[in-house]
């Protein structure tokens, strides 16, 4: 937080979709701090950032592969809609921005 306490659980999934929540996002012991940290699990970014991929391409984009970093950035962002990373290159999938 503000004044540098770890958040709560709670706290911590204030900013994580609930969709994501206890699924992609989950909350696991840090392997070298020993207090808990917010996971999001790559088993599950894999399929997701597939999908997107897939829809790019049925809306005619040809996703390059120096984009592979900036729509994975966006793939987290609609994990924890509160972090902001950049607004100068837009993702159209299905018609809206991403």
């Amino acid at each position: 937080d503000e004044n540098g306490s770890a958040l709560s659980t709670t706290d911590v999934y204030q900013d994580v979709m609930q969709d994501y929540a206890n699924k992609t996002v989950t909350i696991d012991p840090h392997p070298h701090l020993s207090r808990p940290h917010a996971s999001i699990h790559p088993c599950q970014h894999g399929a997701a950032m597939l999908n997107i991929i897939e829809a790019l391409k049925e809306c005619g984009a040809v996703p390059q592969v120096e984009q592979y970093m900036f729509i994975f950035l966006k793939f987290i962002q609609s994990v924890v809609p509160t972090i902001e990373y950049d607004y100068t290159f837009d993702v159209q999938v299905r018609g809206k921005d991403a």
